[in-house]
């Protein structure tokens, strides 16, 4: 059985930073891609971030790129995304993924077949 679990998020003020990490546990990490999403109220899920099985490769949003960093580390099974110069419309609550099949590029378009439960980011102005 799958499960992920997200950890990090918080109230943090407009400029600062986070750290969130997902502990998975159920499938053999190593060997898939892993991605971020956030959903914020009233808005469809959107994808952050994404990891290679090997961690050679990511892929992120453009409203991210140059302020996001997803890495993993395959020893203890964790993916993490640190988040800096942090504004307003990044608050959402955010969910981390595994891809469905083996191999992976985590890419937005890849196939994601479990969810964390979610932890909340809210910027204030």
């Amino acid at each position: 059985q799958v499960q992920l679990v997200e950890s990090g998020g918080g109230l943090v003020q407009a400029g600062g930073s986070l750290r969130l990490s997902c502990a998975a546990s159920g499938r053999t990490f190593r060997l898939y891609a892993m991605g971020w999403f956030r959903q914020a109220p009233g808005k469809e899920r959107e994808f952050v971030a994404g990891i290679t099985w090997s961690g050679a490769s990511t892929y992120y949003a453009d409203s991210v790129k140059g302020r996001f960093t997803i890495s993993r580390d395959n020893a203890k099974n964790t993916v993490n995304l640190q988040m800096n110069s942090l504004k307003p419309d990044d608050t959402a609550v955010y969910y981390c993924a595994i891809e469905a099949l083996k191999y992976g590029s985590g890419s937005p378009d890849s196939q994601y077949d479990h969810w964390g439960q979610g932890t909340q980011v809210t910027v204030s102005s």
